[in-house]
Order: structure tokens, then sequence, then C-alpha cells
């Protein structure tokens, strides 16, 4: 029972022994907190939609946010404050396991804060720790409801002040930003009126309170506080700017780079707290005479949900690794970070929906976390560009990941007490062809006698065939649908490649991985039966598709070993009332 569950996050036993004192004693403050609340109070809140002012007053108090969103260079020589990405995850996994809306606040802070820590401006780095650190949020002023994401055609104007030299006037409004109604600072993108082209973008600071500053509503029907706001005619002055031309644009992909990391291990707690109480639930339920648990059908989607989700898991720590350890000459993470996006949420959905196949009524109940994270599980993989914007993204990296690989020094675990100064010093957000990788084949060549990972690996081989021999040609290129099938073909091997240098680094046991690659056989097979009927998919293409699938290899005690370790988590944690 031991290991089944020191695998999943389980309040009961955290204990974060990992990280240095003051982490630790901050994330267990947050579980304690939270426990205290108890799950009537955590499912009244989400129910009513109320601000999150007492959890807002909790982190403030603690000093939460400034100790772990506080980069060193802005820390005025404490310690304890450093951006720090692996707990930072380790913070994400919680407030995800007891509701996405505090992981919301949270997650738009950090938005907020990027244009800031990319900033040469002194002023706001010095205002936005002091505002950290009197427990303030923050708001990334990004998307608009015309343009959404579209940073090239934002409407947000400045008009050159003439009273005050280099400062501006802002109007324009702003669509879908957390926390707009209480940030301190609000990092607000928007071009000058008297400048064309990429040279008359700016990135500036705002405040929420301010007169010039008008909330128009939340958007959406939650605690979240996802806003409308309009600036009209708000005086930008020069201390407000926090850069100017290419440098904004760039700010704003690379803001997005290091907060769209956060969403895997959110996803990852809803589906710790959603999995507990589901085989709970199945354990203790009697249908036909029979324990629910007793059913063939019922035991495969529960042992599939289980480890996709310790697969998730394995994945996010060890990118967190990958982008802990970036440099200019080192930059993995960019294909590593898309995918803990759109990889790592969309198996959080799956997680949810094999689950949820089999308490079926059980979850749409309101006394139950289920019935949120049913909700909420949807929304991660649509955060921060769409499953289908991130999987063209890593498209960009196939040819160089699969075929042309170069040494690199081995990256370590990273658990250290470091500063990730890197990731607000990214610089152009540009280049991703020339991105380079370590050879994928290593991981897989040290399971190769695990029966699913060498499937598995007949699989990414076909793969590099078929980008060799018959790829998508350049008409076939501007059809996205189809590329869109190979994207999830490659995604499927990077994600194997990094759940197998993790169980290296973590002795993780073979029988579990073998039943995990089970299912990602499984997965590749079903995405390449997908590509042979998409329409322009060539004959050729076709015969390579249904030629790449293969049938896992099938061990019916291996699979009820495993069965043994899901069943165990059965009362294994329940909320506090």
């Amino acid at each position: 029972m031991a290991e089944s569950t020191s695998l999943l996050f389980n309040p009961r036993t955290y204990d974060p022994a990992h990280f240095d004192p003051e982490t630790r004693r901050l994330l267990r403050a947050t579980v304690d907190w939270f426990e205290a609340r108890g799950k009537r109070r955590l499912i009244q809140d989400y129910r009513s939609r109320v601000w999150l002012a007492d959890f807002l007053e909790f982190a403030a108090k603690e000093e939460l946010f400034a100790t772990f969103l506080t980069p060193a260079s802005a820390a005025a020589g404490d310690g304890d404050r450093r951006w720090d990405t692996a707990r930072i995850a380790a913070l994400n996994e919680i407030f995800g396991f007891y509701g996405l809306d505090y992981w919301y606040a949270w997650q738009v802070t950090v938005l907020g804060l990027g244009p800031v820590w990319q900033s040469d401006n002194a002023d706001a780095r010095e205002r936005a720790a002091g505002l950290l650190a009197q427990g303030e949020v923050f708001a990334f002023g990004l998307s608009e409801r015309t343009h959404g994401a579209d940073i090239y055609s934002t409407d947000m104007l400045l008009e050159p002040d003439a009273d005050v030299p280099g400062g501006f006037r802002a109007t324009g409004s702003k669509y879908y930003i957390g926390n707009g109604n209480a940030a301190g600072l609000v990092s607000v993108f928007g071009r000058r009126t008297d400048v064309e082209g990429p040279d008359g973008y700016v990135f500036f600071a705002a405040d929420s309170r301010h007169p010039a500053y008008h909330l128009r509503k939340n958007v959406v029907d939650s605690s979240k506080f996802v806003s409308e706001f309009h600036l009209e005619d708000y005086p930008v002055a020069p201390a407000d700017v926090l850069h100017t031309g290419r440098a904004a644009f760039d700010a704003a992909l690379n803001t997005v780079n290091v907060g769209k990391f956060n969403l895997c291990t959110a996803s990852i707690g809803i589906c710790e707290h959603a999995m507990y109480e589901a085989v709970t639930h199945a354990t203790n339920r009697i249908l036909y005479g029979r324990p629910v648990t007793a059913f063939p059908h019922v035991r495969r989607e529960l042992t599939d949900a289980y480890v996709r989700l310790v697969g998730m898991k394995l994945f996010s720590d060890r990118a967190v690794d990958y982008f802990r350890s970036a440099g200019p000459d080192d930059r993995r993470y960019l294909l590593f970070n898309p995918m803990t996006k759109m990889k790592v949420t969309t198996e959080g959905e799956k997680v949810i929906d094999l689950m949820w196949d089999v308490i079926a009524a059980k979850g749409f109940e309101k006394d139950t976390y289920f019935a949120q994270a049913a909700v909420e599980i949807r929304g991660l993989p649509k955060l921060e560009g769409t499953v289908h914007v991130n999987l063209a993204l890593i498209l960009k990296f196939l040819r160089n990941h699969l075929l042309d690989p170069v040494d690199h020094p081995s990256v370590p675990t990273r658990l250290d007490a470091a500063d990730d100064a890197f990731l607000f010093r990214q610089g152009p957000a540009r280049g991703l062809g020339s991105v380079r990788f370590h050879d994928w084949r290593t991981a897989f060549d040290a399971y190769a006698e695990v029966p699913n990972v060498a499937r598995f690996r007949e699989q990414a081989d076909a793969l590099c065939a078929f980008v060799e021999t018959s790829a998508p040609d350049e008409e076939q290129s501007r059809d996205l649908d189809l590329l869109l099938a190979v994207g999830q073909l490659f995604a499927l091997v990077v994600h194997g490649q990094l759940i197998l240098e993790q169980a290296r680094l973590t002795g993780l046991d073979e029988e579990l991985l073998d039943e995990l690659f089970a299912v990602l056989v499984r997965d590749f097979s079903a995405h390449a039966v997908d590509l042979h009927g998409k329409d322009s998919a060539t004959e050729a293409q076709q015969e390579w598709a249904l030629g790449a699938v293969r049938r896992p290899v099938v061990d019916t005690a291996r699979s009820t070993r495993i069965w043994e370790r899901v069943e165990a988590l059965a009362g294994a944690y329940e909320m506090a009332p």
C-alpha cells in the first residue's frame, strides 16, 4: 500500500523533505490551511463563487507568493526568496488538489510578474517586489475580446503624452484577464500610435485601483475573477514602461513560456484528489451482489487512469530539470514546455474520464470534489494557448528531435535551492528550428528488456521512418488537420522519453512502467489509425499508419499486481469534513 500511495500526493503523509526548511514549512502550511477549512467549506466556496479573500489573506500573512515568486535579483538579500521551478511545481500540485480557483489567482500572478522580472526598469521591479511582500496579486493584460491573444493586432493604444517626456496616455480594453479586479500591478501590452510595426509595441505597468482603470465585469461564472477592463486616457509615466519595441513582443511570449509550465502540475493535483474519491467509492460500491471493482472493465479503467497519472507526474518532474538547467546554449525546454501544457493536461482529461465512467452518477454529486474536478480539468488544456496551438509548436521540433541528435551534457535532477534566473533572460522568442536535442533512443535503450517499452520503441522507430520517407509534402503541410495527427504521434515519443528518464532517476519499478507503456502503445496505435483516416493522407501514409499499429504485450499477472496497488488507494485519503 505504501508504494502505490507514495507516488501520489497525500496530505496525510506529505513531507517535502527534499526542499529547504522554509519551503517545507510553507508547503506544509498551505496543506494545513486547506485541511483545516475542510471539504464542506471548500465545496461551498466553489459553488458560491466567492472571491478568494481569505485565501489571499493567508498567503499574504505567510508571504507565500513573495517567497516563491520573487527572483533572487529582487529579493534584497532574503535567502528564502527565489524563483525556483521545482518548488513552484510542488505548490501548483497542492493548489490543483484543493481547487483550481486558488491555483488560478496564483497562476495569473505568475504571468503578471513575467514582464516585470524581464524588465530593466529598476523602479518597476522594486515596486513589484514591494507589492508581493504586501500580499498583492498581479495580472497579465495581454488578450483582447476581438483579437484573443493575437498580440500583433492589439487595440490598446498609447498616445505620447505632450506634458510628460517619455510618457503616454493609454486607451483600450483587455478581456479574459485574471485578477483584473484586485491586482496591485497589471502588466499591459499595447502599441504606440506614433510608431509603426514591431518597434511600436509597449509593455507597461498599470494599477487596477487607478481612476482611469475601469473594471467592466467578470466574464466567467466562478470564484476566478477573469476580468474585462478598459483604460481611458490612463497616464503611463516613464517609470511605468517595462518594455518597448521587439523586447515587448518577446516579453509576452517568454512570459507565457514560464507560466504555461504551471498547468501540468495543477492538472496532476486535480487528478490525484479525484482518484482518491473515485477508487474509494468504487471499492465500497456493491452492484448486482458484487463490488464494482470485481468487474474486469472497471479494473482496467481505474488501472489505466492510475498509470496515466503516474506518467503525468514522471514527465512533469523530469521537465522541471530541463527548465531549470536551460541556458542560451540549451533550449530543449522549449519543446518540453508545450508538451507539459498540451500532453499532460489532455492526459488529465483522460484520467478523469476513465474514473468518471466507473463512478458514473456519483461524479455529479454536490458533496464531492470530483464534481468540480470534472469541470475544472477541462480548462487546463485550453489555457495559455489551445492544444492545437501547442501541438503546432511542438511540430517545429520534430525533425531535429527524432533524426538529428547532438551530444548534450546529461541533465541531473534539479531539486536544489537555486534561482532560475535564465527564465527572465530568455532572449528573442524565435529560432526554434535551431534547437537541438540529445538522442531520445538512450532512454529507451535503458529499458529495452521491458516488453511494452520495447513494443513502443518499434512504433517510435517507425515514426522516424515515416518522417524520412513519407513526411507531408508542401501541399499537405498546409493541412493542419493532417499535421496535428502527426504531432500527436511525435508527442507520444517525447512523452515516453521523459517518463523513462525520470523512471531511471527515481528507480521506478519496471512492472509499473510496463503497464504504463502498454497504454502508450494503444495510444500510438489509435493516433496512427486517425492519421490513416485523414482526407489528405496519401496511399503511402495510409499504409504506414496501419503498419505502425501494435498490440501491447499482455501479462495478466502483471496487470493484477498493478490493480492491487490501485485498490490500495481506497481509504488512503479523505478530506476532513
